[in-house]
């Protein structure tokens, strides 16, 4: 698409786990939207099935994704906070439905109109800049299914390098995984805990003081585990950074009762 859409109509797929656990980063993504000139809908919705997806539990994912599809019906774009959640709709919703041609079409139809949120900014409508301020030294980790997926990785740095006083610090192996996987995180503990321990000793040997990534389930797990270190590394989505709106504690931090 050469041209940024007027005004397009946009669904935000606000993901369970931003709905349940961090839903700063729903509000986060609204804005962004909202600055760049969409009308934003926020239809009824669960979860977009990737856990059932990942356990084999095909049934129960194809019900899911009917109610996905037939909620966001309506919308010109989908757009997700979350590489993960909009690799599922856009990469596996169309081989759900391989056996029934009607059902596929509708599938394949909402997967070319699903985007991670900050792809979208960049690429359909065309965002150059942000306005924010966030004077902080901040590293990048690119989550797994938004980088090979999607192909998620400049975008956030584009628009993260346009944000006054922010200082970006790579660290080593940002493509690398940092253990979560969702289901993999509970089958594969041991081999999980290996991965991310890995990863949080690059961060640290980066020098930032805040952690940002695209997906919270990836957040949480290196928080965690930063957190259990007694690091002091402040983790964030990136969404969080880009809006403006870093007033909520880090992830995995402690709140003021009294606030």
């Amino acid at each position: 698409m050469s041209e940024s859409p007027k005004n397009p109509k946009v669904g935000l797929f606000v993901t369970c786990l931003v709905d349940l656990m961090r839903p700063s980063i729903g509000f986060a993504a609204l804005k962004l939207l909202e600055d760049a000139g969409c009308e934003v809908v926020v239809p009824a919705q669960t979860c977009c099935g990737q856990p059932a997806f990942n356990s084999g539990d095909r049934q129960t994912t194809r019900d899911i994704a009917l109610q996905v599809i037939d909620a966001f019906s309506d919308c010109r774009y989908v757009v997700a906070p979350s590489g993960s959640c909009g690799g599922m709709i856009s990469r596996h919703y169309p081989e759900l439905f391989h056996d029934d041609p009607g059902l596929a079409a509708k599938a394949r139809a909402l997967a070319a109109r699903t985007f991670e949120l900050v792809s979208f900014l960049t690429d359909v409508m065309k965002v150059e800049e942000v306005v924010a301020r966030f004077p902080r030294r901040v590293t990048y980790h690119d989550s797994c299914s938004g980088l090979r997926e999607l192909g998620v990785q400049s975008q956030p740095r584009k628009l993260l390098a346009t944000i006054h006083g922010l200082e970006l610090v790579e660290m080593e192996e940002n493509d690398v995984c940092c253990g979560f996987g969702g289901t993999f995180a509970v089958k594969y503990g041991e081999i999980s805990g290996a991965i991310v321990e890995k990863k949080s000793e690059n961060i640290v040997a980066s020098g930032a003081e805040v952690l940002l990534a695209g997906d919270l389930g990836c957040l949480m797990n290196m928080a965690g585990k930063l957190s259990r270190e007694g690091k002091t590394i402040e983790v964030r989505h990136v969404a969080e950074v880009l809006a403006g709106m870093t007033d909520e504690p880090a992830i995995g931090a402690a709140r003021d009762r009294d606030s």
